[in-house]
């Protein structure tokens, strides 16, 4: 790692002001105690800085691990708050195992297993569920349960006992952070609120007026210990964290990839998961919760002017220093404060502006509003797993109602071109030149191959179909019986069958296949041409 200069003593610096209240507000959205917050932020400054590969990528805990882990835990744990410490313990050892195991296997680069639209979508599911969560610490009303409709209609039920004073001071907050955060400006927002509430909380005595506060925070190291969860335990986690490092991973990856494109770094996707693995890990050890590289924290580190990851470490030193010397004082934020900082926070995914594109494109508008309503409706967990499931499926339709085009030469060259896209395209004499225009697989093969023997029909002078696979790197068994089937119901009907532009892969099972009558080959589609006039000349 290169040596610190000054612009990373500033940035760390700034950064950190950042990163412990929102480390506390964060353990606040997951119903954990502050405490795990801060180690956390701990244990994933530290791994990063030593592991990772972004100089900018500060991994701490996030607003949706948070989130995720609240839907997790509090389904199994019942009420029990000791369970629940457990289970998130639990959970946090599986997220960074699993992450490790995919540095190990060396999946990086399947970083975009969940979509930008199903994300985007969910990012804004998920800001609206935390600021409606937000929204007691404002008004300082308890309200049961943890759903936002809950939420809302316990909010609603006990209008008589909003408190003023609070709401007040949670909307001076969200005003100066708003003013502190205006283009231009590099001060550390979230710092100086925690400072100006911890001095209104003594000089103008705020509890007296009922204003609550965080109240004490008690940091301490454990002895590492393993969770004692049963076996039922462990498997339920396990489905947990699959969905837990998808999010994470998804988030940590976007933040490191437009930081990175930004300024020409190089990407190592395999050397992140494994920074993400070790840091997860190591929370878990220290009774903290899960951690990923947060956008917001990612670009605050980079905006302040971070050179190497340096940043990340400067941050960490003087995150101890306050940890271990000022924590009174962080107990004095009021919570009115810290639910401001929470809201400011998140507030920058809560842009309907994100989703302007797909409609002017007017591709995934559905599934980008459908992930949100999942989040809504089912919950962050639940809303989650369901808007990847409705994403999958969405791409296995469109992949499954994949048409054929009808290729011709174009202008006399040597290019092939869809013949509905250009009147200029012409047919190949006594031949009929086909493409799938989706990878063949098991939900689409038969489907397509009905539309080429349709074609076939419909060109009864071709005496050759030459079948463009390009788009196709493998094939399957159901793909390669369909292909069978239809050389076998060519050649009854005297055409000869020619499969062209073959990927290595499916060209070595077409070879294992031993398709009768059929001739395969790597060359492009004027060369099979060519190729089928010669042999229909020397025919």
């Amino acid at each position: 790692m290169d040596r610190p200069g000054w612009r990373d003593v500033l940035a760390g610096l700034s950064v950190a002001g950042l990163l412990l209240p929102e480390a506390v507000a964060y353990a606040g959205i997951g119903n954990m105690p502050p405490q795990a917050g801060v180690m956390a932020l701990f244990a994933g400054l530290l791994s990063y800085a030593l592991l990772g590969s972004s100089r900018f990528a500060i991994v701490s805990a996030t607003s949706s691990s948070a989130a995720v882990l609240l839907a997790a835990t509090g389904s199994l744990a019942g009420g029990s708050t000791a369970l629940r410490m457990e289970l998130a313990a639990g959970l946090v050892l599986l997220t960074g195992l699993l992450f490790l195991l995919g540095a190990s296997a060396k999946v990086g680069a399947v970083s975009a297993f969940i979509s930008k639209p199903v994300l985007r979508g969910f990012a804004f599911g998920l800001a609206v569920i935390i600021i409606v969560k937000q929204l007691p610490r404002f008004l300082r009303v308890s309200v049961p349960g943890h759903d936002a409709q809950a939420i809302l209609t316990g909010i609603w039920a006990h209008v008589a006992q909003w408190h003023w004073p609070s709401l007040a001071l949670g909307l001076l907050t969200l005003l100066a952070l708003s003013v502190f955060a205006r283009p231009g400006r590099r001060w550390p927002g979230a710092l100086l609120v925690m400072i100006a509430g911890i001095a209104a909380q003594h000089h103008w005595r705020l509890g007296e007026l009922g204003v609550a506060r965080v109240g004490v925070i008690e940091l301490h190291l454990n002895e590492p210990t393993w969770p004692m969860l049963v076996r039922e335990q462990w498997l339920r986690l396990g489905e947990m964290a699959v969905a837990m490092v998808l999010i994470l991973y998804a988030e940590s990856y976007g933040a490191i990839r437009s930081l990175a494109i930004k300024h020409g770094d190089e990407v190592k996707p395999n050397r992140d998961l494994l920074a993400l693995g070790v840091a997860n890990v190591l929370s878990s050890f220290v009774h903290g919760m899960p951690v990923g590289a947060g956008y917001s924290a990612s670009v605050a580190n980079e905006s302040s002017g971070a050179q190497t990851r340096w940043a990340g470490l400067v941050a960490l030193m003087v995150l101890v220093v306050v940890a271990f010397s000022l924590l009174p004082l962080v107990a004095d934020i009021p919570e009115p404060v810290l639910g401001a900082i929470v809201v400011h926070a998140v507030s920058h995914m809560l842009n309907p502006q994100v989703f302007k594109p797909y409609f002017i494109w007017q591709r995934d508008r559905l599934v980008a509003l459908l992930a949100v309503a999942a989040v809504l409706w089912l919950g962050v967990l639940d809303g989650l797993l369901a808007s990847i499931g409705i994403s999958l499926f969405m791409t296995l339709r469109g992949l499954a109602q994949a048409r054929v085009a009808v290729l011709g030469r174009l202008e006399g060259g040597h290019d092939f071109i869809d013949l509905k896209l250009s009147p200029m395209a012409v047919p190949e004499s006594g031949m009929l030149i086909v493409r799938p225009e989706a990878p063949l697989f098991f939900g689409n093969v038969e489907s397509l191959m009905v539309q080429v023997r349709d074609e076939v029909a419909r060109h009864p002078d071709a005496r050759t179909l030459i079948l463009s696979l390009e788009e196709s790197p493998d094939l399957d068994g159901s793909c390669v019986e369909a292909l069978r089937d239809l050389a076998m119901a060519l050649q009854q009907a005297g055409v000869r069958l020619m499969l062209a532009r073959l990927k290595s892969r499916a060209y070595i099972v077409l070879q294992r296949a031993a398709l009768a009558k059929v001739a395969l080959t790597v060359l492009s589609i004027d060369d099979a041409v060519q190729l089928a006039k010669r042999d229909g000349q020397a025919a």
